[in-house]
């Protein structure tokens, strides 16, 4: 059902059982995928390809250009998987150079007034909660959460199942499986998410032990790695915790400073 007071380039495809709400504007070349709902007054820019079972809220603008001076009108990309929701005034922009993308997984959930940079991507299953700002090329995988305005820095990487506390931000990278607060401050692991998503009590022993060597043993990571390698069992959650950490370009955040809660 699309409502007549919406605006639809020729140019759009459009599945045929979508539903679009009243001054809706559907950009040149947009695709717009089976069972997605889009919302009054919501924007899906040129070059936008939204999969299926999405929910667009009010005033959502997805695949707008990007906030980057040297981005001069090239056709670039806002790619998107299926069943995502998109709250209130979330604003998500294409890639800044000619032929790149900003890409979205499936079943990611975007509280309102959070903003998504160009070329980030967004692996499965994350929650970027109300006021979230990521900067720029940006990787978060599956199942983080960011918590309410948070402020990740362009290039970031986000690991899985971490979490960023509320009004926290960072210019390095959060390690997998860690919560994270006040400026790159890591303080302990996501427990909580470990076992809502079927961690048992062995994978969360070896990923607390490797935490308390990495993150509390000294301030040199390379050591810490080095000693892990060689004292700790490397199961497969221990390997990608390891391996995140030697692949970091901007590097990753400190354990706790003086005087923070211990780890549980």
């Amino acid at each position: 059902m699309i409502d007549p007071a919406a605006r639809i380039s020729p140019s759009a495809q459009i599945e045929t059982d979508v539903e679009i709400g009243p001054n809706v504007i559907i950009g040149d070349h947009a695709r717009i995928g089976s069972g997605t709902k889009i919302m009054a007054n919501a924007v899906i820019g040129p070059w936008t390809k939204l999969g299926s079972d999405n929910i667009v809220h009010y005033g959502a603008i997805l695949g707008h250009d990007p906030q980057d001076f040297g981005y001069n009108g090239e056709e670039t990309f806002l790619e998107v998987g299926n069943g995502n929701c998109f709250r209130e005034y979330v604003t998500v922009h294409r890639g800044n150079r000619e032929g790149t993308k900003t890409l979205i997984g499936d079943n990611n959930y975007f509280m309102v007034q959070s903003h998504v940079a160009h070329n980030c991507m967004i692996a499965d299953n994350t929650i970027i909660a109300g006021g979230t700002l990521l900067a720029g090329h940006v990787t978060i995988e599956d199942r983080a959460i960011i918590s309410g305005n948070c402020v990740v820095h362009q290039f970031c990487h986000i690991g899985r199942l971490a979490m960023m506390r509320g009004l926290s931000r960072t210019s390095r990278d959060v390690p997998p499986f860690c919560i994270m607060d006040e400026t790159h401050t890591v303080r302990t692991i996501n427990l909580v998410g470990l076992r809502r998503n079927g961690y048992d009590s062995s994978r969360v022993r070896a990923i607390k032990n490797a935490f308390k060597l990495l993150f509390r043993a000294g301030p040199n990571m390379r050591e810490n790695v080095e000693r892990a390698e060689s004292e700790l069992e490397i199961t497969d959650d221990v390997r990608y915790m390891l391996e995140f950490i030697k692949n970091s370009k901007r590097g990753v955040c400190f354990g706790r400073s003086k005087g923070s809660a211990d780890l549980e």
